[in-house]
C-alpha cells in the first residue's frame, strides 16, 4: 500500500524545509535506509532517509522548492499503484482543522465556500504538458524570496539542471534550478520583486501549452488557505507590483550572464562576494569544476580596470551641491526575519535593564599572563563567557526560559554568542561553557564565529542556548542595551574597556572600566535576581583567578 512521505521536523525551530537535491527519481526502487533527498534549512543541509520500501511513485516538491513541516514530499508504494486518492485525502485533515477552529455559528460558511470552490478544484489540467514553478522555502525562517536575477526569459528553452534564476533569501542568494525540460512559458515575478513562499514564480512546459488554465487551477487550489493565511492574502498585492521592473534595476545589475548571453558559472557565495567587492564576476577566472568561480577565486582576484570604473561610477553618482537626494534598498530577507523576531521579543517580553561597571585592571593583567602560555590567544570576550557561565552556575534562576504556563530552569549552561554577519546576526552556541577551560572556550568561539560568517553552521551549533552574550566592545561602544534572544530570559550586553579616573580607598587613580548591561524578562527574572547575578559576575572578572577554580 502506498505511503505518503512528509517533511520531518529536523530542528526545534524548523517550520519548513527546502529540497536541496533529490537522490531518487520517480520510478526508482527505494529500500529502508536509502537517502531520498537532501533537505536544506537556513544553516544546514541534512539527509532525508526513507523508512518505506517500494517504488518512488510521486515527487510533490521540486528541488529548490520548500514545503512546510508535515507537508507532502513524495509517495512510495507498489509499481503502478493508484496514489491520486491518497494525495487528495491528505489535505482533508488540514482543512478539517481549519473548520473546527471556527465558531459554531459560522460553521455553515466553510461548507458554502467549499461548494463554491468545488468547480475550481475540478479544473482539468491533465492534458496540459506544463509545470508551475513556485517559490521554494530556502530556510526555516524564510517567508518570502526576492528574484535577484532571471537567467532565462520567456520563450527560452530550459533543460533539467539549468539555473533559471537567483533568489535572495533571508540568509543568502541561492540558485533556483529547473527540474523540468521545456520552454519558459510564463514569468510571474519580475527581477527585484519578492513573492511569498509557495507563490507562483514561473511556468515551464511544451511550447504553446495552455499555462493560463494551469495558473487558474493553481490559484483555485490555493484559495482554501487564504482566509486563514495573511501571507496568501498579500500575494495578489505582490503580483500587482510585478509590472514595475524599475525597482529591480540595482539588483538585476548583478553580473550573471556574459555579453554574449552565456551564463557565468559561479557559486552563490562567490557571486555575493563579488557583488560586495564591486567586482565584475565575468572578469574572474574560475578554478572550480568546469571553470566555476568559487570563493577563493574572488579572494585572490586583483582587478585591473576596476579602480578606474569605480572612480568613474563614484563621480557619476555624486549628488549635485544643494540638491536633496536619497536612495532606497529593498529589505533583505535576513533583515526581515531579524525585525520580526526582535519585535516579538521586545514587545512580547517585559524588558528591564541593569547596568554595572566592572574594574578590569586584574583581568587585563591575568589575560596578558595567560596568553604567555596559552596554546590559543585568549580574548576578553572569552573571559566574559567563562565568567558568565560561572555566575550562572551560582545564580541558576537567570539561566531560565519563559514557556507560557511554566518556567524552565536549565541545569546545563549553553552560552549563545551573537556574531555579526552580512545583513544581520547569528547566534552560535558554546555548550556546557561552565565546564570548559578558557582555552577551550577560545577555540570554540573562533571556530563557531568563522562558521557563522561562512554560513557553515549545523543545527547543533545554533540550537539550545540558555543565555546570550552580545559584545560590541571591539567596536568602541561603551555601553548599550540588547534585546532578549528567545527562549532565553536574559541577555548580557558587553561594552568596551575604557581607561578612566576611578576612586579607590578615597584616592583618585587611573583604572580600566567595562560596563555591562543585563536585559531581563520580568516574567521570569526579578531585579534582585538579576542584580545578584551581576554582582557575582563583577566579582569573578575583578578577580579572574576565581573563574579558574
Amino acid at each position: 500500500m502506498a505511503e505518503i512521505i512528509r517533511m520531518p521536523k529536523m530542528s526545534d525551530t524548523m517550520e519548513e524545509g527546502v529540497i536541496a537535491a533529490w537522490l531518487k527519481k520517480v520510478g526508482d526502487t527505494v529500500k529502508p535506509g536509502d537517502i531520498l533527498a537532501e533537505v536544506e534549512t537556513d544553516k544546514a543541509t541534512m539527509e532525508l532517509e526513507s523508512y518505506e520500501e517500494g517504488v518512488l511513485l510521486y515527487i510533490g516538491v521540486q528541488e529548490k522548492d520548500s514545503v512546510p513541516v508535515n507537508g507532502v514530499i513524495a509517495v512510495i508504494g507498489e509499481k503502478g499503484e493508484d496514489y491520486e486518492q491518497l494525495l487528495s485525502g491528505s489535505a482533508a485533515p488540514a482543512d478539517s482543522k481549519k473548520e473546527d477552529s471556527k465558531s459554531e455559528d459560522k460553521a455553515a460558511e466553510p461548507e458554502k465556500s467549499e461548494k463554491a470552490e468545488a468547480p475550481a478544484e475540478k479544473i482539468d489540467t491533465s492534458s496540459i504538458n506544463a509545470t508551475v514553478i513556485t517559490m521554494p522555502k530556502m530556510s526555516d525562517t524564510m517567508q518570502e524570496g526576492t528574484i535577484a536575477t532571471w537567467l532565462k526569459k520567456v520563450g527560452d528553452s530550459v533543460k533539467s539542471g539549468e539555473i533559471i534564476a537567483e533568489v535572495e533569501t533571508d540568509k543568502a542568494t541561492m540558485e533556483l534550478e529547473s527540474y523540468e525540460d521545456g520552454v519558459l512559458l510564463h514569468i510571474g515575478v519580475e527581477a527585484g520583486n519578492s513573492v511569498a513562499v509557495d507563490g507562483v514564480i514561473a511556468v515551464i512546459g511544451e511550447k504553446g501549452a495552455d499555462f493560463e488554465t494551469l495558473l487558474k487551477a493553481q490559484q483555485a487550489a490555493s484559495k482554501p488557505t487564504e482566509p486563514a493565511d495573511t501571507k496568501a492574502e498579500s500575494a495578489p498585492e505582490k503580483k500587482t507590483d510585478t509590472p514595475a521592473p524599475t525597482a529591480a534595476a540595482p539588483v538585476s545589475s548583478t553580473p550573471a550572464p556574459t555579453a554574449d548571453g552565456e551564463r557565468v558559472k559561479a557559486s552563490p557565495l562567490a557571486r555575493k562576494m563579488a557583488e560586495d567587492k564591486g567586482l565584475d564576476i565575468r572578469q574572474v577566472s574560475g578554478s572550480g569544476e568546469g571553470g566555476r568561480v568559487v570563493k577563493k577565486d574572488i579572494e585572490t582576484f586583483v582587478p585591473s580596470a576596476a579602480p578606474a570604473a569605480a572612480s568613474t561610477s563614484a563621480a557619476g553618482s555624486a549628488p549635485a551641491v544643494g540638491q536633496e537626494s536619497f536612495r532606497e534598498e529593498k529589505v533583505s530577507q535576513m533583515r526581515k526575519v531579524i525585525a520580526k523576531r526582535l519585535a516579538e521579543s521586545k514587545f512580547g517580553a517585559p524588558h528591564f535593564y541593569l547596568t554595572m561597571e566592572i574594574n578590569m585592571d586584574k583581568a587585563i593583567e591575568a589575560r596578558k599572563s595567560m596568553n604567555e602560555i596559552s596554546p590559543v590567544k585568549i580574548s576578553f570576550n572569552d573571559m566574559v563567557i567563562k565568567a558568565t557561565a560561572s555566575a550562572l552556575r551560582q545564580n541558576p534562576k537567570v539561566n531560565s526560559s519563559w514557556l507560557g504556563d511554566k518556567i524552565r530552569y536549565n541545569d546545563h549552561i549553553h552560552i549563545g554568542m551573537a556574531v555579526a554577519v552580512e545583513d544581520g546576526l547569528l547566534v552560535p552556541v558554546i555548550r556546557f561553557a561552565d565546564n570548559l577551560s578558557l582555552s577551550q572556550i577560545s577555540n570554540q568561539a573562533k571556530t563557531l564565529g568563522g562558521k557563522a560568517k561562512t554560513k557553515e553552521l549545523q543545527p547543533k551549533d545554533w540550537e539550545g542556548n540558555t543565555f546570550t552574550i552580545s559584545n560590541l566592545g571591539m567596536f568602541g561602544i561603551e555601553d548599550f542595551t540588547a534585546i532578549i534572544n528567545p527562549p532565553d530570559a536574559c541577555i548580557l550586553a558587553v561594552g568596551g574597556i575604557k581607561e578612566t579616573v576611578i576612586v579607590k580607598n578615597g584616592q583618585m587613580q587611573i583604572g580600566n572600566v567595562m560596563k555591562v548591561t543585563l536585559s531581563c524578562d520580568h516574567r521570569v527574572v526579578d531585579g534582585a535576581v538579576g542584580s545578584a547575578f551581576l554582582l557575582t559576575l563583577k566579582g569573578l572578572l575583578e578577580d579572574p583567578v576565581r573563574i579558574l577554580i
